[in-house]
């Protein structure tokens, strides 16, 4: 058990946004929440908060004195020698060693397989203590929480209940905005017709009665007097019509629809090159000399989707270590690879960047002929728009961002093969669904190695090989379980 943990008006901003604000309420033994919301917005600090190991941010927070807390982050640093499911695996086990009453989760499935990934969802859904997760996944949002989070136009919304209820509900309350704002428009444009037509009478009048007074058809001596009672109608008419106007602009203003995240960004195969891999009778082990792979046989032809699948700690990622021509890597056999720049690649814990350098300096090094104007063309088109998202560093990115961010550099330079390790891990919904689009989409050769069953289905993956117990099979359609 523990005492109430209690916030007021929490605030986090950064220097080209604003995450949230003015965020009050408590959370009590036995909560669920999970945060969620679009890559960008703040969740993993906002968790971060709450463990207390950031203090950048407004407002007041009061953690209990008999709080005991363990926190499990979206990236991993420590074991490099383990792959990315064991070093969850890892650090949640010391993450649960102490016992704690509040468990603080940043997308703790990724890279888990099947088994693992089904073992943490059976132990969070028993869990006594006080929850609070950073996820996409939506079986936890479903099984897991009670309470949502979410995090969108520089506001937090608290929603009790499950994650399905909540999406309906949001559908609801903007199909309502929209029709508020289709109504208050059309009322808009009639008071703005109403208004020009009172201006043209009111012009006709004041016309009229310089007239008449010039002709003398109004009596001389109140002829002024009338004149001026007439303006002041029209005016009164005006003024009252600039109001009804004024009010419907405030009312237009407080209806602001939720931001529609739209992609623009493409991922075109280079068709001038072949990506043929053939590997014969290989050995592949560690400079260390513990083999990890023996006697591979594999083929992989232009245009071919396949992806890679086992256990954590099987040898996926080592094996495409091997591909990519790893210097940790020994290997024997016969091994006919592509050429090194004609491969584009996604790595699950983002190595590949220089965590120092910023955004624009990431992409512009892989865009060397591209004018200033061509890099922020298409750092736009994967949503890196302002000069503060393109001057920050890559340390500073969350883990959905360094996603994109990858995807971005790919796409500099069209590959023709693809290889990607963990793609979905960290992405929000929105991106997801575009990433399956452009997958579907791209033409070239694809090595995949994903744990999401719904993802591979969706970018329709040619053959699937599992890597178990030291060797590399093709297994039949059907067998992915």
């Amino acid at each position: 058990m523990h005492k109430p943990i209690r916030f007021q008006d929490l605030g986090l901003y950064f220097s080209h946004k604003t995450c949230f604000a003015d965020f009050s309420g408590q959370i009590s033994y036995g909560d669920r929440i999970a945060i969620i919301g679009c890559n960008g917005q703040g969740k993993s600090t906002l968790l971060k908060i709450f463990q207390g190991t950031y203090t950048n941010y407004e407002g007041d927070l009061s953690l209990p004195d008999d709080l005991s807390l363990s926190y499990l982050p979206q990236i991993i640093d420590n074991f490099d020698s383990l792959s990315g499911g064991e070093r969850l695996n890892k650090a949640l086990t010391e993450a649960l060693s102490i016992g704690p009453n509040l468990l603080l989760l940043d997308e703790p499935t990724n890279h888990l397989d099947k088994s693992n990934r089904r073992a943490l969802v059976n132990y969070l859904r028993h869990y006594p203590g006080t929850l609070i997760i950073v996820t996409h996944d939506i079986e936890l949002l479903q099984n897991s929480v009670d309470t949502l989070w979410h995090i969108e136009n520089g506001k937090i919304t608290i929603f009790n209940g499950n994650y399905d209820d909540y999406q309906r509900m949001r559908i609801q309350k903007r199909a309502a905005i929209e029709h508020e704002l289709a109504l208050i428009k059309r009322q808009k444009k009639d008071v703005h017709q109403s208004l020009m037509r009172e201006q043209e009478r009111s012009k006709a009048m004041r016309v009229r009665g310089e007239k008449s007074i010039e002709n003398r058809k109004w009596p001389t001596i109140r002829s002024h007097t009338k004149l001026g009672d007439s303006i002041k109608t029209g005016d009164k008419r005006l003024s009252q019509i600039k109001v009804t106007q004024n009010n419907l602009i405030d009312e237009l203003s407080m209806h602001k629809l939720p931001e529609l995240i739209t992609y623009k960004f493409q991922l075109n195969a280079n068709v001038h090159q072949s990506a043929v891999i053939t590997i014969k009778d290989a050995d592949i082990a560690y400079d260390s000399g513990n083999t990890i792979l023996k006697q591979v046989n594999f083929h992989l032809r232009s245009h071919e989707r396949i992806a890679l699948y086992g256990n954590n700690g099987s040898g996926k990622s080592t094996f495409i270590k091997a591909i990519l021509d790893n210097k940790g890597i020994k290997k024997t056999g016969e091994w006919v690879l592509p050429a090194i720049q004609t491969i584009g690649y996604l790595d699950q814990h983002y190595q590949t960047f220089d965590a120092n350098k910023t955004v624009l300096d990431t992409v512009s090094g892989c865009m060397p002929y591209a004018s200033i104007f061509e890099v922020r063309k298409h750092l736009n088109n994967f949503l890196f728009r302002k000069n503060e998202e393109i001057e920050i560093k890559v340390s500073e990115l969350s883990g959905g961002e360094k996603a994109r961010l990858s995807l971005c550099c790919i796409a500099a330079a069209p590959p023709a093969l693809l290889i990607l390790d963990e793609m979905t891990n960290n992405l929000d919904l929105e991106t997801r669904g575009h990433v399956i689009k452009i997958l579907k989409e791209y033409t070239g050769a694809m090595i995949i190695i994903s744990h999401d069953q719904d993802f591979l289905n969706q970018i329709n993956i040619e053959k699937l090989y599992l890597i178990a117990e030291g060797s590399l099979e093709l297994i039949k359609d059907g067998e992915y379980s």
